[in-house]
C-alpha cells in the first residue's frame, strides 16, 4: 500500500487541476449515465459478483480513500448549501505516479451510497477492460 502522504499529494494535484487531468470533464450521474451502464432497473441490489474488488479503506472527515493494487478512489461528500453531492475520482495505481482516469458527481436522487458504489463498480470494470485491451496492443 502506498504512503498516505503520497496519496494526499496526488489527490490535491488532481483536484486543483481537474480540467487538465480530465479533458473530457467530470461525468454527471443522471438517467442517461445510468442507462449507459445498464443501471436503470429495479434490481440494483443484485451486484455482479465478477466485479467484486478488495480495497484498503482509509476514512478522513473530508473523504474516503480506497486503495488496491490497481486503483485509487477518492470519495468526497460535499454540501453546497442547496444540495448534497458526492464527487468520486478514480486513478490507476501505477508505479509512483497514479494516473487520474475519470471522475463523476452524484447529486439529488442519484446521491445514494448504493448507487454511488454500483456506478463506481461499473466504472472500474470499464477501466479494467480498457487497460486489458491496451496491454494486449503493447
Amino acid at each position: 500500500m502506498r504512503n498516505m502522504t503520497h496519496l494526499e499529494d496526488y489527490f490535491k494535484k488532481f483536484t486543483v487541476g481537474l480540467a487538465g487531468h480530465l479533458p473530457e470533464g467530470v461525468s454527471i450521474v443522471d438517467i442517461h449515465f445510468l442507462e449507459k451502464y445498464n443501471l436503470v432497473k429495479t434490481d440494483l441490489d443484485k451486484g455482479d459478483p465478477a466485479l467484486t474488488r478488495y480495497f484498503h479503506v482509509m476514512e478522513a472527515p473530508e473523504k474516503i480513500t480506497l486503495v488496491n493494487d490497481q486503483f485509487i478512489v477518492w470519495i468526497v461528500p460535499e454540501n453546497t448549501g442547496q444540495e448534497n453531492l458526492t464527487i468520486v475520482l478514480v486513478a490507476l495505481n501505477q508505479d509512483d505516479n497514479p494516473r487520474l482516469e475519470t471522475a463523476f458527481i452524484t447529486s439529488g436522487v442519484y446521491n445514494t451510497s448504493k448507487l454511488v458504489l454500483r456506478v463506481l463498480e461499473k466504472v472500474l470494470f470499464e477501466i479494467q477492460e480498457n487497460e486489458d485491451v491496451l496491454r494486449k496492443l503493447y
